[in-house]
């Protein structure tokens, strides 16, 4: 993606060839990972929170990575098989999430826990992953039958070199 092209990247299963290479070279290391359900997505927003924070994110865009990130992990949740796994790392002066669910809801429905709150909620869907395009620097989603992987890149404004400029 350049400039204000906010159109998703062509989706792609190499995500996670991305991390480990990066992680190889040094380039990269792992700062959170995170399993969730619809139990723990506050605690997974609040973890999020911090490492953005701890990684130099403006308060403005660690409140639309926040966002951004919800957003995935509640699809994973409702759209899934109920729970997920979130990776996140910096590399090249940029935040990557990646989120991951365990594939198709199980038989009988939707996933998740019989009455839980957010089935309760009002809402419009499809709405989840437009918001996301609209906050993240970059997104790619692939799906295939074992599960879908989403990741999203928000720079953080630091030089990646680490020079002062």
């Amino acid at each position: 993606m350049k400039g204000s092209d906010r159109r998703p990247d062509p989706a792609s299963s190499g995500d996670s060839a991305v991390l480990a290479d990066a992680e190889a070279d040094g380039e990269a290391h792992l700062t959170l990972d995170q399993a969730f359900d619809s139990g723990t997505l506050y605690a997974l927003r609040a973890a999020v929170q911090a490492h953005a924070m701890e990684a130099g994110l403006p308060e403005s865009r660690t409140d639309d990575l926040v966002i951004a990130v919800h957003e995935l992990a509640a699809n994973a949740v409702r759209h899934g098989a109920g729970a997920g796994r979130l990776r996140m790392w910096e590399r090249d002066g940029a935040v990557h999430c990646q989120v991951d669910d365990g594939g198709s809801p199980a038989a009988g429905g939707d996933a998740g826990p019989a009455g839980n709150v957010a089935e309760r909620w009002p809402f419009l869907p499809g709405h989840g992953l437009w918001l996301v395009r609209l906050v993240a620097d970059q997104i790619s989603v692939f799906s295939a039958p074992a599960g879908t992987r989403a990741t999203v890149v928000f720079s953080s404004g630091k030089d990646p070199s680490g020079t002062a400029p």
